[in-house]
């Protein structure tokens, strides 16, 4: 028996389905949202509100973590988990993305998808401008690997599919990603195939490198990346690529519009195992996870929802509203007067809004708190409905009072 086993419960008529995936450190329901910990700690949020609001699983950042505190440190401390004082599943990203973040989009506010403005903050990586002036960009791409600057420091680093991985089993998280790049939404066709191919090449070996550790690979898995951008003729070509190599599970990664992600990802899902747990990286807008949800998907991981809190906005089943908008200085209702938030529930959108005004970091935390609720709320109503039946009514009424 490997590291981890998935049991599909229930599926629903359009590809809709709920499930137990279980991992060494607990069970994670799906679908399930994966709070995103960046640095070992999810932004503003201690780790008992995160099982108190109904997470089961969480995700930190390989390139991060490598950088600061260093993977030794977290291993010293026992892991992951451990090291951020979580008892529950974990998962680790691969790199891939800071390649793309310190590659292609280095100074520009290109995102997983087009027509998007990323903010300058958590991995979207547009950096310190000053390191920028010095170094230009901050990564460079080869066959082997990857070679780039450190934005903390200006050292110079080097990523390869084995190093990634090596990285990653010492973080000791239950779940990892194989190694990839992500490239722009905007990249050319060629460019898309090439580095599709490259991808596929890492991924043989980032799985390679993790088969020959034993005792890794009896403690943790593997996911695999599916890449290809918005063009589905690719897309369907690396979903059978990394199927037949043997992952513990799938991950669909960027990048694509808004436009293209629904043709994107149903012609990945499409040559996929039904068997195997998959994984819509990067994706934590309401209306996106439904639709991966509607089309298969399992987990979904996004740093957004604690981003966009810290900026004073927060998710409602109306759609987003901005705090900081003077016309809520004297609205006493409820954050989301249809989804109350353990924790939060007891503020108001007037107090809130005085403390993202003022420049208070509670102001901060009680929207980074109510936001992460909200997605993890949404995803267990949709495993609710999953299971009793009901998964596209309840898709079709979220999405009509949901307003972008």
């Amino acid at each position: 028996m490997g590291a981890i086993s998935f049991t599909i419960e229930t599926r629903a008529p359009l590809g809709a389905r709920a499930g137990l995936l279980h991992t060494p450190h607990g069970v994670i329901r799906t679908p399930a949202f994966v709070p995103v910990g960046t640095k070992a700690n999810v932004k503003g949020i201690l780790p008992e509100q995160l099982k108190a609001l109904g997470a089961d699983v969480v995700l930190a950042n390989t390139y991060h973590l490598y950088l600061q505190p260093g993977e030794k440190v977290v291993q010293d401390a026992g892991g992951l988990g451990k090291f951020m004082n979580w008892d529950g599943p974990t998962m680790t990203d691969s790199g891939g993305f800071q390649v793309f973040s310190l590659g292609a989009a280095f100074g520009k506010t290109i995102s997983k998808f087009v027509k998007e403005e990323a903010p300058k903050e958590e991995g979207v990586a547009v950096y310190d401008e000053d390191v920028a002036s010095q170094h230009g960009q901050l990564a460079v791409i080869d066959d082997e690997g990857v070679s780039f600057t450190s934005h903390l420091d200006g050292s110079l680093h080097r990523f390869t599919p084995e190093r990634s991985v090596e990285i990653q089993q010492t973080l000791g998280a239950d779940i990892f990603f194989a190694f990839d790049e992500c490239t722009s939404p905007a990249a050319e066709f060629a460019y898309q195939r090439e580095a599709m191919e490259r991808t596929h090449r890492w991924a043989e070996r980032s799985l390679k490198t993790h088969r020959q550790n034993i005792d890794a690979n009896k403690k943790q898995a593997i996911f695999g990346i599916v890449q290809g951008g918005r063009h589905e003729d690719l897309r369907r070509e690396s979903a059978r690529e990394i199927a037949s190599l043997g992952f513990d599970g799938i991950g669909i990664g960027g990048s694509f519009s808004k436009e293209d992600m629904r043709g994107a990802l149903q012609a990945a899902v499409n040559e996929l195992p039904e068997e195997l747990p998959k994984h819509f990286l990067g994706i934590g807008e309401p209306g996106d996870i439904l639709e991966g949800i509607a089309n298969g998907m399992d987990l979904f991981d996004c740093v957004a929802a604690t981003r966009i809190g810290r900026h004073g906005s927060i998710y409602t089943k109306r759609g987003i509203i901005h705090l900081k908008n003077g016309s809520y200085q004297n609205d006493f209702s409820p954050l989301d007067p249809e989804t109350p938030v353990i924790g939060v529930e007891g503020f108001t959108r007037a107090y809130a809004s005085h403390l993202v005004r003022s420049g208070e970091i509670t102001g901060s935390v009680i929207c980074s708190i109510h936001n992460i609720g909200f997605i993890l709320n949404l995803v267990q109503e949709a495993r609710q409905a999953i299971l009793g039946g009901r998964f596209d009514e309840y898709r079709q009424e979220f999405l009509q009072r949901y307003k972008k």
